[in-house]
């Protein structure tokens, strides 16, 4: 009996070599019968590599973005919209910035139709003025025309950054020509160039491992309850891997207007679970904080807990040790406050799993049938 099990197993298992034989033949065969250029074996991919991302010098930037702290921008569509004075232009500025630092030998290509940061507005932000080629653009198909070329010029590896300020303040062509023939009709044909724009570009950003990022405008629902939806159509819902939709809050000293909160809406993305929110302060005089964002986050999973009315305390809440005395709010803008509950603490697995976007198996196993005799 035993003798014809493993007569069995041996001629199942040299049918079966031929076959998987043929199979990787089969594959290789369509491989090079393939006239794309892109076209591989999906574990040998370059395009399934592990993303690269680019960490900027603010933690929950990197969270809105990617759901991690060490994470950041990656290639791709992100879309930074909100009201006017929402800081959507700062943000997607002090991304590129961190983009230009990693890679000394990139560039910036900057749309430009609200022409409404000037040179000194860059050198803020750290971005030299001289790897900025700045685009003025007046209506969807100039920037359409201009953004396919250079796209296609742009060779994977090429290190580029691209933003458009503002996608909310482009006419179409049409409503140019209207007006200049003054003709007052609707236009109806904008949302439609936008949609046609970005499902031509979207592929070639990742094809070409770029990133690209548009600011634009929203615009409120008229229902009872009303709630803001980013301008231009779903053509870009579909196109964008990311999307933020920036609120604003006041931040104040008693009666005084120190700064804002901006609250960053996660709208859409494929790393963080939508409709998450992160806090980002910004003040008159300090500029960004760092490690806003940070402390709500942290309140919120007991790294940090209060003693006393205005006072905070770091703490591993697994073995609920102290690892700092009392301190202040202002205290806690301090990096190694910070640094402290990253090494001692698992915060920052914390920050992924309360974020992220995790990649499970979409089908539970399924049970075995016991066979009956």
């Amino acid at each position: 009996m035993a003798n014809m099990t493993t007569t069995s197993i041996t001629k199942e298992t040299k049918q079966a070599k031929p076959q998987q034989a043929e199979t990787l033949s089969l594959l290789d065969r369509l491989k090079a019968a393939s006239k794309l250029e892109n076209c591989d074996i999906m574990s040998d991919s370059k395009l399934f590599e592990d993303k690269i991302f680019t960490s900027t010098e603010v933690p929950m930037i990197n969270v809105a973005l990617s759901g991690s702290i060490d994470g950041g921008l990656s290639s791709g569509f992100t879309v930074l919209a909100g009201q006017s004075k929402n800081f959507k232009t700062s943000f997607g500025l002090l991304i590129a910035s961190a983009y230009l630092k990693k890679y000394k030998d990139a560039i910036m290509l900057f749309y430009d139709s609200e022409f409404g940061s000037p040179k000194a507005y860059f050198s803020s932000f750290g971005i030299d003025p001289t790897r900025v080629l700045h685009n003025p653009i007046t209506n969807i198909e100039e920037l359409k025309f201009d953004l396919i070329t250079q796209l296609n010029n742009i060779n994977r590896g090429d290190k580029v950054i691209i933003m458009i300020d503002s996608l909310g303040n482009l006419a179409s062509k049409k409503e140019l020509d209207d007006a200049i023939n003054e003709k007052s009709v609707a236009d109806m044909t904008r949302a439609k160039a936008l949609k046609g724009l970005f499902r031509m570009v979207t592929p070639l950003l990742t094809l070409k491992d770029i990133p690209l990022l548009a600011v634009n405008h929203i615009y409120m629902t008229q229902e009872m309850f009303s709630k803001p939806v980013v301008s231009g159509g779903t053509g870009l819902y579909y196109s964008a891997d990311t999307i933020w939709i920036i609120g604003r809050q006041q931040d104040k000293d008693g009666d005084e207007l120190t700064g804002y909160r901006f609250i960053i809406n996660i709208e859409k993305s494929r790393f963080v679970r939508e409709k998450s929110k992160i806090a980002i302060t910004v003040s008159w005089e300090g500029g960004i904080e760092r490690s806003s964002g940070l402390l709500d986050v942290a309140l919120e999973g007991g790294y940090v807990i209060k003693p006393s009315q205005g006072w905070y305390t770091a703490i591993d809440p697994i073995s609920k040790k102290e690892l700092s005395g009392k301190l202040r709010a202002e205290a806690t803008n301090d990096p190694e406050f910070w640094q402290a509950l990253y090494k001692n603490t698992n915060f920052k697995q914390y920050i992924e799993n309360r974020f992220s976007v995790g990649h499970k198996a979409m089908l539970t196993p399924s049970i075995p049938v016991e066979e009956t005799e």
